[in-house]
């Protein structure tokens, strides 16, 4: 896919900013745009769910992934936060999720997405779990949102 070598500097720089002080500064360091690009690759290849970018002056500014029921990724160059693309971009998954409702994880500490979401209507529906990343080195708690979407 000719997005993801874009797809994937915006995954990269966009975690190192977003969950900076929230995941351990040495696995940042370490995330590689070329690796996550050719990752975004495979999964788009192999149509594991949709994937939509958003572009500001031509540039891919943002991307989201998603597939039935689930938003699994909304993710924008930090120099883009706060002008309206994320919601744009939000916007536009809702409109093409298939079914009644959808759910999203979030990481627990991260507070701007957390705030973003529920901006966008969705809510806390208590679930939980703990993922690890990095080969266990890493350990992530996330919560689940929900939202209806028609």
């Amino acid at each position: 896919m000719a997005d993801a070598p874009a797809i994937g500097e915006v995954h990269v720089r966009s975690w190192q900013a977003a969950y900076a002080g929230l995941i351990p500064a040495d696995f940042l360091t370490r995330l590689s745009a070329g690796a996550r690009a050719a990752s975004w690759a495979r999964r788009i290849e192999e149509g594991a769910g949709q994937v939509l970018v958003v572009e500001e002056n031509g540039a891919v500014a943002g991307f989201a992934a998603f597939g039935p029921g689930q938003l699994h990724a909304l993710y924008l160059l930090p120099e883009y936060w706060g002008r309206g693309l994320g919601r744009r971009l939000h916007d536009r998954v809702v409109e093409e999720l298939p079914g009644d409702s959808a759910i999203l994880w979030v990481l627990a500490t991260n507070e701007r997405a957390k705030a973003f979401y529920v901006r966008q209507g969705w809510e806390d529906d208590g679930a939980r779990r703990t993922e690890t990343i990095d080969d266990g080195r890493v350990t992530l708690e996330e919560m689940r949102y929900r939202r209806r979407l028609r």
